[in-house]
C-alpha cells in the first residue's frame, strides 16, 4: 500500500491505495463514486471517463497512482451545490439523450471536456470528440444535438 492524495469534486483526498488500483476502482470502491461506471475494464466503451486535470480520460485504463497529486471529476462532481444540473447534464436530459443510462456519465463527463477545450463544436467536433464513448440505445444523434445545445446554453443562448 502506498498513499494517495488528489483532488477529487473539489474535495482533497488522501488514502492509501494497492499498487496495480484502476483509478474506476478507486472511485468506486475506495471513495464509493459509483456514477463512474466500468463497461469493458479495456478502454473501448468509455462509461469510466473522468476528466484528470482538464483531460477526458478513461479511468479503467489509468492506475491510480497515476492520478496523484491531479485534480479529478467525475459526474457528481459537476451538478451545483444547490443540484441544479450542469448545463450538459440538462441537456441530455431536455434532449432525451440517454435510454438505458450507462453510458451516460461517460458521455457526460467527454462532453464536458470537449466543451472545455472547443466552447462553439460543430456537428462533426462532437462526434469526434465522443468517438471513443459508446451507446447501444439512442443511435447517437440525441446526444450530438444535446451537446450542441448545451455549448448554446453555456455561452447564454437559449438552445
Amino acid at each position: 500500500m502506498a498513499e494517495l492524495t488528489l483532488t477529487v469534486n473539489g474535495n482533497p483526498v488522501r488514502s492509501d491505495c494497492a499498487p496495480g488500483t484502476l483509478l474506476s476502482g478507486f472511485l468506486r470502491e475506495t471513495l464509493h463514486l459509483t456514477g463512474t461506471h466500468v463497461g469493458c475494464d479495456t478502454s473501448q466503451c468509455g462509461a469510466c471517463t473522468v476528466i484528470v486535470d482538464g483531460r477526458s480520460i478513461k479511468s479503467c485504463t489509468m492506475l491510480a497512482h497515476e492520478a496523484d497529486g491531479a485534480s479529478v471529476t467525475t459526474i457528481e462532481g459537476i451538478a451545483n451545490a444547490d443540484g441544479t444540473l450542469h448545463p450538459v447534464q440538462q441537456a441530455f436530459r431536455t434532449h432525451h439523450a440517454l435510454q438505458c443510462g450507462f453510458c451516460t456519465p461517460g458521455m457526460v463527463m467527454a462532453s464536458v471536456a470537449l466543451l472545455a477545450r472547443q466552447p462553439e463544436p460543430t456537428d462533426a467536433d462532437v462526434r469526434h470528440g465522443l468517438e471513443g464513448n459508446m451507446c447501444r440505445c439512442t443511435g447517437y444523434q440525441n446526444i450530438v444535438d444535446a451537446v450542441l445545445a448545451s455549448a448554446k446554453s453555456m455561452k447564454g443562448v437559449q438552445a
